[in-house]
């Protein structure tokens, strides 16, 4: 143990002349651990939802998906492309298009997703969400059949906006289909204007030629999604249109990576007000260890050393708080998962329970940013201690 450290934790074991200084010290540790806590479950639970919803969307998306205007040899070509990456282990053949349903006196307009499901089902988890049905006719997100008002066994009519040539013109294609199952993916964009068909039917209805718009592939790992899909760009050509699942909801994904900074920063002031009360505690320790100050400088310590020996102080204040912070922050987020305060209403977030994600990169950060402003706040009064005339010290200590 060096001088500075053997100083600064003999003043803090030291007998107080008041109560007043250890009060200040133990509100100063007891803000910096509530602060580190609220941090930390307050991350926590935001991954968790995060995580949530990333899950809920890749189980009804493809990590990659690649379309363009291809003809049948297109298609053949863009399949052998897709094997041939290391990182992909399925691949599945797709239609989308838009059109309107219509049921009764309701229409809405809707994304049409045509599927193999011998093939689909390997690139996304869609056959885990069929909750109603079959998919031998169409199906559609539960939301949708909810506020179209049709329901399995019901025939809907489905209207193309890409019209069909006849002697009369161009007219809208119309086709009847029957409801055959409902899905439910558990994220409402997809569950309240979705439709899935048949891959034929789905791309006889919306008139392509080589029977689909394009291929989904599944990746081994979900990390190489990005990397692959910049690859697969430059390989195949800008004809094509190559997307990851980042870049197919960059916005939603965005606006959560917003949320998090934005609640880091505004929960990072609870460490910053408990850092303003080390400052003060540290300042009530100088003036009260004035004299012993003017004794170690007569006796050769140096005002670097003097500095150092009260950032030494702060860091121990404050790091006592961060640990007991962490500590007390990961038991909270093991009593929320555990034994969950609030019990969610499930027709709202498709969950019963707030969902709790710790992530060890998240700790560290809010462990820096307690200890960085420990630091801070210890410097005003380290230099004021540091100032310090030894003469001065012992006259007026």
């Amino acid at each position: 143990m060096n001088f500075e450290r053997f100083v600064a934790t003999r003043y803090l074991k030291a007998e107080r002349k008041g109560l007043f200084t250890l009060v200040t010290t133990v509100i100063a540790v007891s803000g910096v651990a509530i602060g580190v806590a609220a941090l930390i479950a307050t991350m926590s639970v935001m991954n968790g939802f995060q995580a949530d919803i990333q899950k809920k969307i890749i189980g009804a998306q493809a990590h990659i998906v690649v379309h363009g205007n291809l003809d049948p040899a297109g298609l053949r070509r863009l399949a052998e492309t897709l094997k041939r990456q290391e990182e992909v282990i399925a691949t599945a053949p797709f239609a989308l298009g838009q059109a309107i349903i219509t049921f009764r006196d309701r229409s809405s307009g809707i994304l049409l997703r045509g599927l193999d499901p011998s093939q689909e089902f390997e690139v996304n988890d869609l056959a885990k969400n069929l909750v109603e049905g079959d998919w031998s006719g169409l199906v559609l997100g539960d939301e949708l059949a909810k506020n179209m008002g049709a329901w399995t066994g019901q025939e809907v009519t489905l209207i193309s906006p890409q019209g069909m040539a006849t002697p009369l013109g161009l007219v809208p294609r119309m086709r009847k289909f029957k409801v055959t199952g409902l899905v439910h993916t558990g994220y409402y964009e997809f569950d309240s204007a979705t439709a899935y068909l048949g891959l034929p039917a789905a791309a006889s209805f919306l008139g392509l030629p080589a029977g689909a718009s394009g291929m989904a592939a599944r990746l081994a790992r979900l990390e190489d999604a990005d990397r692959v899909t910049r690859r697969l760009q430059a390989e195949l050509g800008y004809a094509y249109v190559v997307r990851s699942f980042n870049q197919m909801n960059q916005t939603l994904f965005a606006a959560l990576r917003l949320e998090k900074y934005v609640m880091f920063l505004i929960l990072a002031l609870i460490i910053l007000v408990a850092a303003f009360n080390i400052a003060s505690t540290l300042i009530l320790m100088g003036t009260e260890k004035l004299r012993d100050i003017g004794i170690l400088k007569a006796l050769g310590a140096t005002s670097g050393q003097v500095h150092r020996i009260f950032l030494w102080e702060g860091l121990m204040i404050g790091g006592s708080g961060v640990g007991l912070g962490v500590a007390l922050g990961l038991a909270l987020c093991f009593v929320i998962q555990r034994y969950p305060p609030i019990e969610l209403p499930p027709d709202i977030y498709y969950l019963s329970r707030v969902p709790v994600h710790v992530e060890a990169r998240d700790v560290l950060a809010v462990t820096a940013c307690g200890i960085l402003l420990t630091l801070l706040a210890a410097l005003y009064p380290a230099l004021r201690a540091a100032k310090t005339s030894p003469v001065d010290a012992i006259h007026y200590g």
